[in-house]
């Protein structure tokens, strides 16, 4: 086998693994979410796979024509890339979601293709071995090779190929090398293997555009999609992957439909006098629901909007009248990078509502993070936080007790049931250098028709009790989330 056709074999395999591998996550999220539990997976499985293609291509190569074995895998693995999100979207919905689910779904989409193209390094190298003379540099040129094709892939993908071209074309690309590779390599080149083949790769790749999936748009980071809501002709929900993120009321700015978003809105509405406008900034914006709602009830307002995903915000202008928010600018990119180059002073209000599947991203969480956010705010500014949790409250408290450390009043606000045993869900949490009265801020939350929701700073700092203040150095919030420890 030539050195040039071993090392591009080798190069192309550890490249199609690893775009396989920073997919895969992306594909499963709409199904078992975006969490730890969904990455551990996709890492654990192609771990996995490569560990079993490792063995078992080198048993083959002994057994047979190293080279026929590569030639065989390469085209296997491109076939089982092809395969990769249609099985994802068949199975998907069947499996549900949890830890379990995820490694299910991540193993069958795509241990296939992973084994089969960890199995071409061994077989390759057995081809090129010819005694033990020089066989040191054989396996460490070719060991170097599949791990430079693998940062190709990777980094390709991850900062590349994700922002220029759709999920579906990455794949089609990434198995066509292969397949086209696996026939350049074969030693034979039957006329029957290559229709059957030819066959199988022509329906594997109608199956990966046609199958239907959950997405309006494939964004940088989400399955992103806009669904209308049944009760509301004019209601639309904007899904990332499998949650309801934001919802709009189209030629209705005003409307607010989540209850922590009218939450938001009393607690805005307690702490300035109605109608007053005012300077805002919005860590996180979906589809920018909040800015819609200051734009229409306190015109004059500002909105500087800190959005990682473009993709969202588009989708946000193209189909919920995201484009034309009076005193709106949007900033993609982290939000915790963005808001550092913020002016001092320089926000009335800073909401938190970022999350990555049904957690605050862990850096948005911590002292240092709300250091900034004390630094942005005005002298009497006001600072809420949307946190996703459940019973035990292991991360609302968690929280929490973060904020209090940088603001002089903490308050939180949720229904009671929602602190009660099996309960969970949106709980804001409210912090200010100044006081704000909670029962005048009890009035504003049961305008939306919501009783007993406030805790005021003396319950809050009860329930919050001994939690730990969150910092860069200890953050593990999904962890949190997950054993409530």
């Amino acid at each position: 086998m030539r050195r040039a056709l071993a090392r591009t074999a080798v190069v192309v395999s550890g490249a199609a693994i690893l775009v396989v591998e920073t997919l895969a996550t992306r594909l499963v999220a709409p199904y078992v979410g975006l969490t730890l539990e969904s990455t551990t997976a996709v890492i654990g499985v192609a771990l996995a796979g490569i560990a079993a293609g490792a063995a078992l291509g080198g048993r083959w190569a002994d057994r047979h024509d190293p080279v026929a074995v590569a030639a065989l895998m390469l085209v296997v693995g491109g076939l089982g890339t092809l395969a990769v999100r249609p099985l994802v979207r068949v199975l998907g919905p069947v499996l549900g979601a949890g830890a379990s689910a995820a490694v299910l779904l991540v193993a069958a989409s795509t241990l296939v293709s992973v084994t089969a193209l960890a199995a071409v390094t061994p077989a390759v190298t057995k081809a090129r071995l010819t005694g033990l003379d020089r066989s040191g540099e054989v396996v460490g040129g070719l060991s170097a090779a599949g791990t430079l094709g693998s940062l190709a892939g990777v980094f390709l993908t991850g900062f590349v190929l994700v922002a220029l071209l759709p999920v579906s074309a990455i794949l089609l690309v990434t198995a066509g090398m292969c397949l086209v590779l696996g026939l350049v390599v074969a030693p034979w080149r039957r006329r029957s293997d290559i229709v059957q083949g030819g066959t199988a790769a022509v329906v594997l790749a109608v199956a990966l555009v046609a199958v239907p999936g959950r997405c309006d748009a494939d964004t940088t980071y989400y399955c992103a999609a806009v669904t209308p809501d049944p009760a509301d002709p004019a209601g639309r929900y904007l899904v990332l992957d499998d949650l309801r993120h934001s919802y709009v009321r189209l030629g209705d700015p005003a409307h607010l439909e989540f209850a922590y978003t009218q939450r938001f809105a009393a607690t805005i509405d307690t702490a300035f006098p109605a109608g007053e406008p005012l300077d805002t900034v919005h860590i996180g914006g979906g589809a920018l629901t909040m800015p819609r709602w200051l734009a229409a009830t306190r015109p004059g307002s500002t909105s500087e909007v800190l959005e990682l995903d473009a993709g969202v915000i588009d989708l946000a202008v193209r189909e919920l009248e995201g484009g034309a928010i009076g005193g709106t600018t949007v900033r993609t990119g982290d939000a915790r990078v963005n808001l550092a180059g913020l002016p001092d002073d320089s926000a009335d209000v800073v909401v938190g509502d970022a999350f990555g599947a049904r957690s605050v991203p862990w850096h948005l969480t911590t002292a240092e993070f709300h250091d900034e956010v004390a630094r942005v705010l005005r002298p009497g500014g006001l600072y809420v936080l949307n946190v996703i949790d459940r019973d035990p409250l292991a991360l609302v408290r968690a929280a929490t007790a973060t904020v209090d450390s940088r603001f002089g009043d903490t308050m939180l606000i949720a229904r009671p049931d929602e602190f009660q045993p099996g309960g969970g869900g949106n709980v804001v949490v409210v912090g200010t250098d100044r006081p704000i009265d909670p029962a005048a801020l009890e009035a504003a939350v049961a305008g939306y028709g919501e009783s007993r929701a406030v805790l005021d700073p003396a319950r809050t700092a009860a329930f919050t009790g001994d939690a730990p203040v969150l910092t860069d150095d200890r953050a593990p919030v999904e962890q949190l989330i997950t054993t409530g420890a």
